[in-house]
C-alpha cells in the first residue's frame, strides 16, 4: 500500500505541475502529439527516458522493452509490438530521430551474455526475445575470448546498441527516410555505474562521452 500510496502522491505533483502550474501544454498535447524523437530504451526500471533526458510530456515517443532491442524486418511478424511502434513513430508522426539508448548493469544481455534461456521451450518467451543480439554476443566472444564476464558483458551492451541500429536499417519506410537525409539514427548508452551518457561516433567506430562522469568535489 506504501508504493500505491507515493504513486498517487505522485500524480498529484504531476497534476499540479501540468494542469495547474503549467496548463498551457497540455491544452497544446490535447489537439494531439508532435515528438521529434523516437526512442527506443530498455525497460529496466532504473533508466526511465524521460527521467533521464529530463523531458516534459509530449517531447519523446518512446518504445521500452527488454534489452531495448528492435527486430530484423520480417514481413511475417504477428504482434509486433516494437516494429509497429517504429512504424506509427515513422510514418504517422514523422519522428526526426530515432535514438537506441542502452545502458550497463542491463539484466536481459546478462542472460544473453551467460546464455541462461535457450529460447527453445515454448513459453521461453525471453530467450527467443533475447536471441535477437546474438551477432553481438558472437562478436563479443570471438574478439574478447580471454576478458572478464564484466567486460563482456558491457561490451555485449554496447555491441547489442549497434546490432538494433543495423535492424532498423532493414525497415524499408526507415531506409526511405535515412536516404532522403529526413531521418538519423542513433546509438547511446547510459552508464550508471559512472552517471555519464556515451553515443556511437561510426566516424571513430566507438562510443564516445556526450557528457563525461561529475568530478567530486574536491577532486
Amino acid at each position: 500500500m506504501h508504493d500505491l500510496e507515493r504513486f498517487i502522491d505522485g500524480f498529484q505533483r504531476f497534476q499540479q505541475q501540468y494542469f495547474d502550474d503549467k496548463p498551457g501544454l497540455y491544452r497544446e498535447l490535447q489537439a494531439g502529439q508532435h515528438p521529434s524523437t523516437l526512442l527506443i530504451g530498455c525497460c529496466d526500471s532504473r533508466v526511465d527516458p524521460a527521467l533521464l533526458l529530463g523531458c516534459d510530456p509530449g517531447d519523446i515517443f518512446t518504445v521500452r522493452n527488454v534489452a531495448n532491442l528492435v527486430p530484423p524486418c520480417d514481413p511475417n511478424q504477428h504482434f509486433a509490438g516494437v516494429t509497429s511502434a517504429v512504424q506509427f513513430a515513422i510514418e504517422q508522426l514523422q519522428v526526426a530521430r530515432i535514438i537506441v539508448m542502452g545502458h550497463a548493469q542491463c539484466g536481459g544481455i546478462r542472460a544473453l551474455v551467460e546464455q541462461r534461456f535457450s529460447g527453445e521451450a515454448p513459453m521461453d518467451y525471453i530467450g527467443r526475445w533475447i536471441r535477437i543480439a546474438e551477432p553481438a554476443r558472437a562478436r563479443v566472444m570471438q574478439q574478447l575470448p580471454h576478458a572478464s564476464n564484466a567486460e563482456r558483458r558491457r561490451a555485449c551492451e554496447l555491441a547489442a546498441i549497434l546490432v538494433s541500429l543495423g535492424n532498423l536499417e532493414s525497415y524499408p519506410w526507415i531506409k526511405t527516410r535515412l536516404d532522403a537525409g529526413t531521418l538519423t539514427l542513433h546509438g547511446w548508452y547510459f552508464d550508471l555505474d559512472t552517471g555519464s551518457l556515451l553515443a556511437y561516433s561510426p566516424r571513430a567506430d566507438a562510443f564516445l562521452p556526450l557528457v563525461c562522469p561529475l568530478v567530486p568535489e574536491g577532486a
